[in-house]
């Protein structure tokens, strides 16, 4: 049966810790590239980059990356390969230790997904399960055009890595494809891919076999993981604060009943209480990178969240609050939202008081 996961994310323009900029700045220096120079342009100090905590825009990042290409695009052919080598575990915070303790290597791939806004990827992965092979399509349409080979090469290397990392052994691949043209370092790419790579396919994807994915890792730990993905949760949900037109929806979405739980308001009401169309306002929502849905669910998981916490309705009665006509459909979504049922994250949170 084929099976595809989209990313929690519809673009590359997402906020981002330092530490990646941080790598490709300690990287330059090796071969010469002032500080000062990779970081041209950018507003950025290089006190910052020693900031665990120091968070930036996607732009941010990408002036860093075309500094990083200007200065050793010519010099250093395989760039993109040999900068995605150095991104480990451990370059990605509490995000990577929420993917080292998954159970399998299955799990960590669906909660990377879910929050991939807390990576450094500017190449979006979709995964897809069929005909006995699990493939993941890389996509670039997005990416500028005078960095896209960079970095599908540094985010295809980064991903592959990682998961070696998870596995603790190289990651067996059964297929590498990649839009561009057959470059000069080709050898340099089949390195990192092992099968030979086909180039000029017009798309980006790498497969391997599905059984690897539900071998459990060797650092799985559940206590560690729930602990971690509480810690993800909280993190993408201040990362995620709307601003504009996003948070001017969004506060209408937030109820106002005498209980404060009462069901969010349809697209048309609040489009109304905006005093625009509706076609209007998708298409603010759109330009703002988000959509009334993906709102819509940022709201209804906040509430659901906290009435599964600090009241005593049942899972039905949530979901009839929220506006969904059956339970299974609110479930369903709940635990799209978080990785778990609605049942599963009250216990959860009751055994934690």
């Amino acid at each position: 049966m084929r099976q595809v996961v989209d990313p929690g994310i519809r673009d590359w323009d997402f906020p981002r810790g330092i530490a990646s900029v941080a790598l490709m700045v300690g990287y330059a220096g090796e071969y010469g590239v002032p500080v000062a120079r990779m970081l041209a342009g950018t507003g950025l100090a290089e006190p910052m980059l020693h900031d665990p905590d120091g968070q930036i825009d996607a732009h941010t990042e990408l002036a860093v990356i075309r500094n990083l290409v200007r200065e050793l695009g010519d010099r250093r052919p395989a760039l993109g390969i040999e900068v995605g080598r150095r991104y480990r575990i451990t370059t990605f915070g509490i995000f990577g230790f929420a993917c080292v303790s998954s159970p399998t290597l299955s799990e960590a791939i669906a909660f990377a997904l879910r929050y991939l806004d807390l990576s450094f990827t500017f190449c979006l992965p979709v995964a897809e399960w069929a005909d006995g092979e699990f493939v993941a399509w890389v996509h670039d349409e997005s990416v500028p055009a005078d960095v896209r080979q960079f970095l599908v090469e540094r985010d295809v290397t980064a991903m592959n890595q990682v998961m070696s990392d998870l596995l603790g052994r190289p990651l067996p691949l059964t297929r590498a494809e990649f839009a561009f043209d057959e470059p000069a370092h080709a050898d340099r790419i089949a390195e990192v891919t092992v099968v030979a790579p086909r180039f000029g396919m017009g798309h980006n994807l790498f497969a391997i076999d599905p059984a690897i994915l539900d071998q459990p890792l060797p650092q799985a730990n559940e206590h560690t993981w729930a602990m971690c993905l509480s810690q993800c949760r909280d993190l993408v949900d201040r990362r995620r604060a709307r601003t504009g037109i996003a948070a001017e929806v969004r506060k209408l979405l937030v109820p106002g009943g005498a209980d404060g739980f009462a069901a969010p308001a349809g697209i048309d009401t609040v489009a109304r209480e905006l005093n625009m169309s509706t076609r209007t306002l998708r298409r603010h929502l759109d330009a703002a990178g988000t959509s009334y849905r993906a709102l819509l669910d940022e709201v209804r998981r906040a509430l659901a969240e906290e009435m599964l916490t600090a009241t005593p309705l049942s899972v039905s009665d949530v979901a009839i609050r929220l506006g969904y006509a059956e339970s299974s459909t609110f479930i369903y979504a709940f635990k799209r939202w978080t990785g778990v049922t609605p049942a599963a994250y009250r216990r959860e949170r009751a055994s934690r008081r």
